[in-house]
């Protein structure tokens, strides 16, 4: 069986390390008070510019600015690797990632690195993944986990069981309506997968 999984804030503790280059860059570039809008449900990744009151091209300037760096900074999650390792003897891993090429930057390079640093099992990754739900059919992927709410009802709304990993951005998103549910943490996530 296969097993999709997204990367940032799925397997790796990428909010954080936005959320402080994204104070920084507020208040040394931009020069403005961080009175940041935190309290907000968050359907898809674009939370840092709302959060922070940025414009297309202030955006696009941080990204073009600290992109690189914040993807060496990032973590794995609490028990992420260990269970990856549990999950890696029954499904094949496939890694699907929105992260994004920028000039001077090879994402699927960098990300490659990562995960051998950290020795993340698996068995292909995706990059570049603007459409998961196509994504995860094309690879007739059997469970799917991923951060993002947006994503997590396309791909469930195509008949796959599907996992929304918590993060600060959507923990006040209601999923009482909705055929996923939410995991909390790597140890849960396990245990909703070997109840399955």
């Amino acid at each position: 069986m296969k097993i999709g999984i997204d990367i940032d804030d799925t397997i790796s503790n990428t909010y954080d390390v936005v959320f402080n280059y994204a104070q920084k860059y507020t208040l040394e570039e931009l020069k403005r008070d961080l009175n940041i809008s935190n309290n907000k449900s968050y359907y898809d990744h674009n939370y840092t510019e709302s959060i922070h009151g940025w414009n297309k091209l202030e955006s696009v300037m941080f990204w073009e600015k600290y992109y690189k760096e914040i993807l060496h900074k990032v973590r794995p999650k609490s028990f992420a690797k260990e269970y990856l390792d549990k999950i890696a003897e029954d499904y094949e891993i496939y890694l699907i990632t929105a992260r994004f090429d920028m000039p001077g930057l090879d994402v699927r390079k960098t990300t490659e690195e990562w995960l051998s640093n950290y020795e993340i099992p698996y068995v292909k990754l995706i990059t570049n993944a603007n459409n998961k739900a196509k994504v995860v059919k094309d690879n007739e992927i059997d469970i799917f986990i991923d951060d993002s709410y947006n994503n997590c009802k396309a791909v469930s709304d195509i008949g796959v069981k599907t996992y929304l990993m918590d993060s600060r951005p959507n923990s006040n998103i209601d999923l009482s309506e909705e055929s996923f549910e939410r995991v909390y943490s790597w140890p849960h996530l396990y245990q909703k997968i070997k109840l399955k």
